[in-house]
Formats: C-alpha cells, sequence, structure tokens
C-alpha cells in the first residue's frame, strides 16, 4: 500500500476509534447545497461526514477489528461518524434521504460496537430518543404511586364523608324530635 493510502487508512481507523459509531451511506446525485447543509446538521449532532473510496472504507475496517460483513457496498460511499448520540445521527440521515428524494441510502453501520444492515438502522432510528424513553420510564414509575395516592386519598374522603353525612342525619334526628315534642306539647 502506498504511503498516502496508508495514511489515509490510519486516519479513518482514528475517526472509527474515536466515534466508536458511524453510519455507511450511499449517495447519488447530492447537490453540493445540500451536502453542505448535511455535513452542518451532522456537525450539530457532534459527528462528521467522510467520503471514501470502498476499498479504503474496508481496509481501514479491517485495521480497526470491525467486521463488515456482507454489506453490500457499491456506488459512491460515505461514512457518517456519529457524535453522542448515535441514534440520533441515524434518525436525522433517515430524515434527510427522505426529505431529499433518497439522495442518500444507509448501507449499513455500527452503532455501540454492533454492526447492523441497512434495515437494522432504519428500524433503529425509529426508536424514540433517550430523552423520550427516560420520560416514559418516569411515567411508568409514577403511575402506580399515583393511582396508590388516589385510593388513599379516596379512603380518607370516604371516611370524612361518612361523618359528615352523620352529623347531618344526627341534626336532623334531633330538629324532627324537637318538632315532634313541640306538636305534641300543642295537642
Amino acid at each position: 500500500m502506498r504511503k498516502e493510502k496508508q495514511f489515509l487508512r490510519d486516519e479513518v481507523v482514528d475517526q472509527m476509534n474515536k466515534f466508536g459509531s458511524f453510519v455507511i451511506m450511499r449517495y447519488n446525485s447530492l447537490q453540493a447545497n445540500k451536502a453542505n447543509e448535511f455535513r452542518r446538521e451532522i456537525a450539530r449532532f457532534g459527528g462528521d461526514v467522510e467520503v471514501m473510496r470502498k476499498r479504503i472504507l474496508r481496509k481501514a475496517a479491517e485495521a480497526a477489528g470491525i467486521e463488515l460483513g456482507d454489506l453490500e457496498l457499491k456506488g459512491h460511499i460515505g461514512l457518517v461518524y456519529a457524535g453522542q448520540e448515535a441514534l440520533e445521527t441515524a434518525k436525522y440521515l433517515v430524515k434527510f434521504s427522505q426529505d431529499n428524494n433518497k439522495t442518500v441510502e444507509i448501507v449499513g453501520g455500527r452503532i455501540d460496537g454492533q454492526i447492523y444492515n441497512a434495515a437494522d438502522v432504519t428500524a433503529l432510528s425509529q426508536l424514540p430518543s433517550k430523552n423520550e424513553m427516560r420520560a416514559q420510564l418516569l411515567g411508568l414509575f409514577e403511575a402506580p404511586m399515583a393511582q396508590t395516592l388516589s385510593v388513599m386519598d379516596a379512603l380518607l374522603t370516604s371516611v370524612i364523608h361518612c361523618l359528615k353525612n352523620k352529623s347531618e342525619k344526627a341534626e336532623g334526628d334531633k330538629e324532627d324530635n324537637s318538632l315532634t315534642e313541640s306538636l305534641e306539647k300543642e295537642v
């Protein structure tokens, strides 16, 4: 391997190790303005986009100890390195593809140390984000406590209502007795 290609391969290996997660994309007739917009959005997620030759990608993955398996690398290939949230990057990639007439297509990816094909990456991108899952989990924990609290509240208020009804009945009986006594005195 020539020195320049070796340097390029080493750079890709360093990026793979630095980011850990990446999505392999295929692009076709992507206009320059859209490509710049795409790069800016990926950078906003903390990631990076790099276009490369398939052979460099395969050799870099091999050097990094990543088995790409049977991922079909046809056409123009690029790597989208994921920032902090790999799923957010994959979600944006799917959305960008849908919004731009499939000019970008997911080939596969590596998320949290696991290699996925295109269908799996797309399926993972449909999952809720970490914050949404945290909110759902908190709601799940909160529901039984809220239901228990409402049952306890109902029990306590029912006792108070019973006492109130009893006192009203006792006052009503007292008034009825005094009315009866006054009527008896008059007769």
